[in-house]
């Protein structure tokens, strides 16, 4: 089944893929852009836009900035997870910090939970 999306945010996702953020950048060009499953670059789903998406695994990763832990941040991230997970598709949450503080541990993190989600679906 394709995933449902606002035509009007796919303008907004080719601007944001020219405006990625340091992180962003880091966890794409030095991990999943050669990585052995294909992720797209800021993909519309919904009404939201993710900034990391596998359409053969259902995953998304969103790297999260200081404005995703307010109390409103945090209220509106779970709205989000709600309506993305209704597609089946699963969120993987990374704070931008850490991938500052510990890009190796990220790597391995997300290699190790897009794995579970592989061997979940053979």
């Amino acid at each position: 089944m394709p995933i449902i999306y606002n035509g009007k945010n796919i303008v907004l996702a080719k601007n944001l893929r020219k405006r990625s953020t340091p992180q962003e950048k880091h966890l794409w060009y030095d991990f999943l852009k050669n990585y052995e499953v294909k992720f797209q670059r800021q993909k519309a789903i919904g009404e939201y836009i993710v900034d990391f998406y596998c359409p053969s695994l259902k995953i998304a990763i969103e790297i999260d900035g200081n404005q995703h832990y307010s109390k409103e941040g945090i209220e509106k991230d779970k709205i989000r997870t709600e309506e993305i997970n209704k597609q089946g598709i699963q969120i993987i949450r990374i704070p931008n910090k850490q991938i500052d503080k510990d890009f190796t541990w990220v790597c391995g993190y997300l290699d190790a939970e897009i794995n579970k989600v592989k061997s979940s679906k053979q």
